[in-house]
């Protein structure tokens, strides 16, 4: 399995260059913080940056980190491009990858993924649709499937089920719906017939009446990169100190999760209180006490120092271009910078 790791400077190796001689001085206590937005969705394995700002561990590498919500991972690719966020880590879409052809962005590292005998992404079907014969992915065929938008991931899911099935990819019948919370509506009323989505909002939405879990992603595509990390072009090469910063920052937001949530070898309190940092931001109309199984439950395994499976990212790029949603002559340099 392909991969680049992004091994970036510890705190100690920034500090020394810039006071050297000195002991131990913080950048921020050297320098005013830079200030930078992260795109992330409300979902939990966004965490890794929730913490690393509730941990302090941005401020330690003199960055002051703010929070910009979306919905959908296509409106942040735009928001990136165009600067008004400065990083975010998000799935793989057409809208991205046409970015990158052009110049605008670049994938960093890896986020969210596949990887065995962890809990992945679960493939829903609603009541409806399953007491009508949907009892498992490969009776897709002829169903709707929701989506945020074409060329998502959730389309890229829906067609590699189809693939693996043996029927056409037209014969699952897709649902843009924009926004993740319309989908699970849909789902809900009978309104589509499937979706897939990450564990603890899968397992969370099955135990109501409503949504039966006929499938796992990972017995369709193993190993996949479902999210990455990725900023402006601009950004890596204007500001590469900038990046690396941020990325060592992001990776011990990455250890915390990992330990609290996938591994659960953190200890009560602290695991206590980093449920109470990514609760400011998922499930927050919720009060703490409710949200904390869902944040809690079904954590996917977020990619140590943001490591990145070149394999899958290479799958995704092809197929995109297999179903011309992006330009036949974007290449892997021009979406990942491997620097």
């Amino acid at each position: 399995m392909p991969s680049i790791t992004r091994r970036t400077f510890g705190l100690a190796a920034l500090a020394g260059s810039v006071a050297a001689g000195t002991g131990a001085v913080s950048l921020t206590s050297a320098f005013a913080a830079d200030k930078i937005k992260v795109g992330i969705l409300p979902f939990t394995s966004h965490s890794p940056d929730i913490i690393a700002a509730g941990k302090g561990y941005f401020a330690a590498q003199g960055i002051d980190a703010s929070f910009v919500v979306f919905q959908a991972a296509q409106p942040m690719a735009i928001a990136i491009a165009s600067g008004d966020v400065d990083f975010g880590i998000t799935a793989i879409t057409g809208g991205l990858i046409s970015l990158a052809d052009k110049g605008a962005v670049k994938v960093i590292g890896g986020a969210l993924e596949e990887a065995p005998g962890i809990e992945g992404e679960k493939i829903l079907a609603s009541k409806k649709a399953y007491d009508a014969g949907l009892t498992s992915p490969a009776k897709l065929k002829g169903r709707t499937y929701g989506i945020t938008t074409a060329g998502s991931s959730f389309q890229y899911m829906a067609h590699k089920i189809a693939q693996k099935e043996g029927f056409p990819d037209s014969d699952i019948i897709l649902k843009p719906l924009q926004k993740v919370p319309a989908v699970i509506g849909a789902l809900k009323s009978g309104q589509i017939d499937a979706w897939s989505i990450v564990p603890n909002i899968a397992d969370a939405l099955t135990r109501g009446k409503t949504i039966v879990e006929i499938g796992k992603i990972s017995d369709y595509i193993p190993h996949y990169q479902v999210t990455t990390v990725f900023t402006s072009t601009a950004n890596v090469n204007n500001k590469p100190d900038l990046v690396k910063r941020f990325l060592a920052a992001y990776s011990k937001g990455v250890d915390d999760y990992n330990a609290a949530l996938v591994h659960k070898t953190m200890g009560k309190a602290e695991t206590d209180a980093i449920v109470a940092m990514i609760h400011k931001y998922v499930y927050a109309s919720m009060p703490l006490a409710k949200a904390s199984p869902r944040i809690r439950h079904g954590a996917m395994l977020i990619s140590p120092n943001a490591e990145l499976n070149l394999e899958s990212v290479k799958d995704q790029l092809e197929w995109f271009k297999a179903e011309k949603m992006v330009p036949a002559g974007v290449t892997m340099k021009k979406l990942v910078d491997t620097r």
